[in-house]
């Protein structure tokens, strides 16, 4: 694929202030809009995947899709097909009867691998369909290494609460993180991209304000670059050990700095989900690659 349209006007941007357009560039060429034989197989071993789109409002949310591995699918050369689609319950159902940009990213703790699929998505009698114009793998940089105990026999989802701010628990939720998935938004389409630290990377400064420090990664900027050109963000949270999950969504904007880059995130809606996931995860096993925070959660050197 070439990079012109690989990359748009907001990743381009970042791309040249942060002095690494060449590097991107080479990078780019290795977003395809494909899917090849290896992608289809790390697909179909997946438990989970995460989609990033808008409502019908304009609001850009990470949604959690689970199944039995092959739930994923490739069923050709550029689509892939999701059994069941977007419960009901989810801020995304209902988002996709007409055909809407979409960003997809399949993750695999249990050997810290990644891969993007961004494109259209729609209906299908499977549940939803990806048709792909972007194909990719990430490296397994602030991945942290879990095994899946399995699925909870019997399990289904509990409460579901909405809110417009975090409450005091959800919180604590974010401060114990050490993932989140982020979908973003621009004018060519939507992006679900992944970003992980030791536990306090993600600050809370009141419970409409999140922030996280952007760690070096693969110079595509592609999460930057929208967020640049539109500031749409939704962010997704998981409990492992419960599959509760804690969504929002808001507005994000990105600060340039002598120590680095940090991103700020204004919520705007709050969706909490009680076992939303069936599956049970061990405790992580931290990437090596994950800065160390000191004891005043305080961003690194």
């Amino acid at each position: 694929m070439d990079t012109v349209r690989a990359y748009h006007s907001g990743s381009l941007a970042i791309q040249e202030r942060v002095g690494v357009r060449d590097l991107a560039d080479h990078v780019g060429r290795s977003i395809a809009p494909g899917i090849k034989p290896v992608a289809a197989a790390f697909l179909e071993l997946q438990p989970f995947l995460v989609l990033g789109a808008a409502d019908a409002d304009g609001r850009v949310w990470s949604s959690l899709l689970t199944g039995a591995p092959g739930f994923v699918r490739a069923t050709g050369p550029a689509r892939i097909s999701i059994a069941g689609g977007v419960p009901d319950r989810d801020p995304l159902a209902g988002a996709f009867e007409a055909g809407a940009p979409a960003g997809t990213i399949a993750l695999d703790p249990r050997t810290r691998r990644r891969m993007r699929l961004n494109g259209t998505a729609l209906p299908s009698p499977r549940g939803l369909a990806v048709d792909a114009e972007q194909v990719f793998a990430n490296c397994p940089k602030y991945l942290q290494k879990r095994e899946l105990y399995g699925a909870e026999p019997g399990a289904r989802p509990g409460a579901v609460r909405r809110g417009r701010a975090l409450t005091p628990g959800q919180e604590r939720f974010v401060r114990a993180a050490d993932t989140f998935f982020v979908a973003s938004a621009a004018p060519d389409g939507v992006d679900a991209s992944h970003r992980g630290g030791n536990p306090g990377f993600v600050r809370v400064h009141s419970p409409t304000e999140l922030s996280w420090f952007d760690y070096p990664g693969n110079s595509m900027f592609l999460t930057l670059g929208n967020l640049e050109a539109d500031g749409r963000a939704g962010l997704l949270f998981l409990d492992w050990s419960t599959g509760d999950t804690l969504q929002v969504s808001g507005a994000a904007r990105t600060a340039f700095g002598p120590e680095g880059r940090t991103t700020h995130l204004r919520i705007q809606q709050t969706v909490e989900t009680e076992a939303a996931s069936p599956l049970r995860w061990s405790a992580p096993d931290y990437s090596p690659a994950n800065p160390p925070l000191d004891e005043g959660d305080r961003w690194p050197e």
